[in-house]
């Protein structure tokens, strides 16, 4: 009698954004917990040190095995690289599953690369929708959408939404939010240090803003952060500002300088600091879809 040894299931998970990272999280836990067959290929779609790897060591996650190296600016260059470099990787792991996550240019890349080499595909947080085809990153969830194999939607309105789209209900699952169980360990382990306790008792506003729509046009630009100004000054509160870099980089450009008596400018933060600072804040001004769940969550 010949018997054979059932290869185990090999997971790919892609990322490339600190978004991604978080919410993809708790899902490289649980393969650690379970000894999954699995690995991580990042794109550095977003990288910098304090803005990327900071997030890997806050929540306590291995290194990647693949890091792509990937910091185009134009979509078109990104793109094409990024398949270019996860093929590569695809047909030496010959993973059976990936996971990707989200509607970034590393979540449309990872899907159309898995795709052309038949390897199936997970989209979390899928059935997504703006209805706003302007916006890059709706084209990148409805064709990932269309060409995953299993969509793991947050609520059932998502998985709702993808079903009237066509695709069939056995391809579609509603799991709820990863964000909640990376906001819940999150808490966990900002319970052993000390830094939750470092913004207490203070009194001021978070604001975040990165979206290009607010920040690379002058005059919006600057009506923003003088209506959050005005309003800061007539409540009594300093404004935390962590700043993106593509936020600091227009406000030199266009010139405008913030009030130093009320904007507190820092340093992008991680995972973990943000979350006391969203827990601290007597209000929450962002952009940021990720920063408005957490505060939710919170």
């Amino acid at each position: 009698m010949v018997t054979t040894k059932r290869r185990r299931t090999k997971i790919g998970i892609i990322l490339g954004t600190r978004p991604e990272i978080i919410k993809l999280s708790p899902i490289v836990q649980v393969c650690q917990e379970q000894k999954a067959n699995f690995f991580i290929l990042h794109t550095n779609q977003h990288y910098s040190e304090n803005m990327d790897r900071i997030f890997f060591k806050d929540l306590e996650l291995p290194e990647p095995k693949y890091n792509l190296n990937i910091q185009e600016r134009l979509h078109g260059k990104m793109i094409g690289r990024m398949i270019v470099g996860i093929e590569e990787v695809l047909i030496k792991e010959k993973p059976d599953w990936i996971l990707v996550q989200g509607d970034t240019n590393t979540v449309l890349s990872g899907a159309l690369a898995a795709s052309k080499l038949n390897v199936k595909i997970g989209h979390v947080e899928a059935g997504l929708r703006s209805y706003d085809r302007t916006m890059p990153e709706e084209i990148n969830r409805i064709v990932v959408d269309h060409i995953a194999d299993a969509l793991f939607c947050p609520t059932k309105k998502q998985a709702n939404i993808a079903g009237n789209e066509g695709i069939p209900a056995s391809k579609i699952f509603v799991t709820g939010n990863t964000i909640v169980d990376a906001v819940f360990r999150g808490k966990k382990i900002l319970e052993k240090g000390r830094l939750a306790d470092k913004y207490k008792g203070e009194r001021f506003a978070l604001l975040t803003l990165h979206r290009p729509s607010n920040v690379d046009d002058c005059e919006t630009l600057f009506r923003i952060l003088e209506a959050v100004r005005s309003a800061a000054v007539k409540n009594n509160l300093k404004i935390y500002f962590p700043m993106h870099p593509r936020t600091r980089k227009n406000l030199e450009t266009f010139k405008i300088n913030l009030d130093p008596n009320t904007f507190k400018l820092i340093e992008p933060v991680g995972f973990l600091e943000m979350l006391t600072l969203e827990q601290s804040a007597k209000v929450i001004l962002t952009d940021s879809g990720g920063v408005q769940e957490e505060a939710c969550i919170l």
